[in-house]
């Protein structure tokens, strides 16, 4: 396999992606990365890596002499820094040299570049960052939207659900996963009009839709997939990971209180050590762009050299298990029982006698005209429709 990283990307850039990549490769002796960055800076920075030798043949320079800074807009990388890292990242998933690409670096232009060189997949409006977080189950519970999106339609949310579905059976084997709508609370009165609409039109989907949760029920395992817009997704994203440190950091300094303390320290460490592992937000980074017609991940801006390494890590398992491929399969038949429930809704809507959500849901739905179409088509097309066999294999070359 093959994968492109934006060795510029993020907080640190060269002094965290280039060592991350090293120890992917040590551990997964059947990758290839490509390198995007400046060359020179690229070959002095792996000539001060340790081990670096053990990796020859298996990395290849990709020179690019820019990078897009964590603070700019969208429109610099998409039109001022047509030779950044990033963006020669993605071309390299677009032109078939690379298999996947990961970058570190600024969400919002990450988003833009993929969308406009890879395209969406068939019926999807905007890509979602996807990614799972541990719940008290011992599973995870994927997330999506964190952070592509900031402002959302309800017919948004239900693409999010839509394409959360798709990459849930496509990794889980799970035919029919659960689906729970991020609010203040369970009751279906609860949130903005832009979420109440998002439930109406979940509930009539044909999705598996248990209906609101809660910010807790991400870490309680409750459904299998929570919803939300971007917003709200990155904020809970970065509160847990900070309630995570806080509570480290509270354990180290309790257990150093005192002579006593650090003797239980010893004595409770083999526990410590499983707690602190299965709580460290650094071994769940790495989180999927959904809905493009390539595989793009998402490390986090501030990782270090085990969350980088982590975030190659769940880029080379969607490699592996074809992700791409396995989405367009199975997304056609997820569009197919949204479109189902939605027929059935309006069956609903247009008897007399039937009023309340059945009411609400039929007029919810009357500004979806463009998801209509799609799950519509859907119902005729092979369920490799939403994405060519060619382009799964190799992606078009196309100008920017």
């Amino acid at each position: 396999m093959r994968i492109a990283v934006d060795c510029m990307g993020g907080d640190h850039g060269l002094p965290v992606t280039l060592p991350a990549v090293l120890d992917f490769l040590r551990a997964e002796p059947r990758a290839t990365c490509l390198l995007v960055g400046p060359e020179t800076a690229i070959r002095n920075q792996l000539a001060a890596c340790t081990g670096a030798s053990e990796t020859t043949g298996r990395t290849e320079i990709v020179p690019a002499s820019e990078a897009v800074g964590m603070d700019e807009s969208v429109a610099v990388a998409l039109r001022g820094k047509r030779d950044s890292s990033l963006r020669r990242a993605i071309e390299c998933v677009r032109d078939g040299r690379a298999q996947a690409c990961l970058s570190a670096g600024n969400t919002g232009a990450l988003m833009a570049v993929s969308r406009m060189l890879l395209k969406t997949l068939e019926g999807i409006d905007r890509p979602a960052i996807a990614a799972q977080m541990p719940n008290v189950r011992g599973g995870a519970t994927m997330v999506l939207d964190l952070g592509a999106n900031v402002d959302c339609s309800a017919e948004h949310l239900l693409q999010f659900a839509i394409m959360g579905a798709a990459l849930c059976s496509a990794l889980q084997a799970s035919s029919n996963p659960s689906i729970g709508l991020l609010n203040i609370g369970e009751e279906m009165i609860k949130g903005n009009e832009v979420v109440k609409q998002a439930g109406d039109l979940l509930r009539g989907s044909g999705l598996h839709f248990l209906g609101n949760v809660e910010g807790k029920d991400i870490f309680g395992g409750k459904v299998d997939i929570v919803v939300c817009d971007g917003f709200v997704g990155n904020v809970a994203l970065k509160t847990s990971e900070g309630l995570a440190s806080m509570v480290a950091q509270t354990l180290r300094e309790e257990y150093d209180r005192s002579i006593a303390s650090r003797l239980a320290a010893l004595v409770s460490l083999p526990v410590i050590r499983r707690i602190r592992r299965r709580m460290d937000h650094r071994r769940y980074n790495g989180a999927a762009l959904v809905g493009l017609r390539g595989i793009v991940f998402k490390s986090h801006g501030s990782a270090d050299r085990l969350a980088f390494q982590t975030a190659l890590e769940r880029t080379a398992h969607a490699v592996e298990h074809d992700l791409i491929a396995r989405i367009a399969r199975t997304l056609p038949g997820i569009w197919m029982r949204a479109h189902e429930g939605r027929t059935a809704g309006s069956a609903l809507e247009g008897n007399p006698g039937v009023t309340g959500d059945a009411q609400i849901e039929g007029q919810a739905s009357a500004g979806v005209g463009t998801l209509a179409g799609v799950v519509a088509g859907a119902s005729t097309a092979s369920p490799a429709a939403a994405l060519p066999a060619s382009r799964l294999e190799q992606p078009a070359a196309r100008g920017a």
